[in-house]
């Protein structure tokens, strides 16, 4: 049911939406395939991150960053660019890979993830050239996203505001109480993007409170409401198009994904929510994987 639902939400909007070429879609997918290698180096050497949902989000993150935001690394303070707040604050070393592949800073400082006196801490900070909105604690992103999103309005500014959530944090109280803010001020300038990798820190989420019918939960709270599978580029693109051309009220895209995508011993396990590869057989694994996606790429 969930996979037909995918299909007609992509099919619906493709006839209205221009082709993507196949050059986009394979440098997207390279991309997605860079930041997924970065977060695997990344907490393999610092010893220590939040590998599963940074991989699930690898993709969403591709195209926003080479595809979607309106941003200038050569500017990051500039008043007009949108806006990109990472509610799920613990997938920070995919959040950290775009932003430096994307030139806001040497990628060679990635390395320095999570080390004493790095600007690369844990979770995103303001001193990180291009983090919009300091985060980690879950369920608050999307109200700072609001909070954007209604300060464009009332300055007359065209700029869009995207937040990702982590579904576990969805189970929070609050994040229901600024979609109902968000929903009753029309911010059609705001993309809610849930990474539904179905798993939190402890176990399947469903394990702990159980989320679904999460589209029609979104939808109740005044939402538009688009549901794809999020690993494929296409659909991602053709989404935040149709976000685009939504007016009068907020969009959220469910994003059903595979948590340590990329990876086979971490996809789809709890394990490695927050543990990098456990020795250097599992790191050699995790890159060689990744080296052969990106030949068939």
């Amino acid at each position: 049911m969930r996979n037909e639902k995918n299909n007609k939400v992509m099919k619906n909007t493709h006839t209205i939406m221009p082709q993507i070429s196949k050059e986009k879609v394979r440098e997207l997918k390279l991309r997605a395939n860079e930041i997924r290698t970065w977060v695997i180096k990344m907490v393999y050497t610092a010893q220590s991150g939040h590998p599963g949902g940074a991989l699930s989000a690898a993709d969403i993150l591709a195209v926003l960053y080479f595809h979607e935001l309106r941003i200038d690394p050569k500017n990051p303070e500039w008043r007009e660019r949108d806006r990109f707040v990472l509610s799920k604050g613990h997938a920070s070393a995919a959040y950290y890979a775009a932003l430096a592949m994307r030139g806001f800073f040497p990628e060679n400082e990635l390395l320095t993830f999570r080390k004493i006196d790095s600007f690369l801490q844990g979770h995103p900070s303001l001193i990180v050239p291009g983090v919009d909105m300091c985060t980690g604690s879950l369920g608050q992103g999307l109200s700072a996203a609001i909070g954007m999103s209604l300060a464009a309005k009332l300055d007359g500014m065209n700029y869009r505001v995207y937040a990702l959530l982590g579904d576990g944090e969805v189970e929070e109280g609050n994040v229901w109480e600024a979609a109902l803010t968000a929903a009753t001020r029309k911010l059609d300038n705001l993309v809610a993007i849930v990474d539904r990798n179905k798993i939190q820190l402890d176990d399947f989420t469903d394990k702990m409170v159980v989320l679904d019918p999460l589209e029609e939960k979104w939808n109740a709270f005044g939402w538009k409401v688009l549901s794809i599978n999020g690993h494929d580029i296409v659909q991602i693109i053709r989404a935040l198009d149709e976000a685009r051309k939504t007016k009068d009220k907020p969009t959220v895209i469910i994003a059903h994904t595979v948590k340590g995508k990329g990876i086979s011993y971490m996809e789809n396990t709890a394990k490695y929510h927050g543990k990098p590869p456990q020795n250097e057989e599992e790191y050699k694994l995790a890159l060689k994987e990744l080296e052969e996606e990106r030949r068939r790429i």
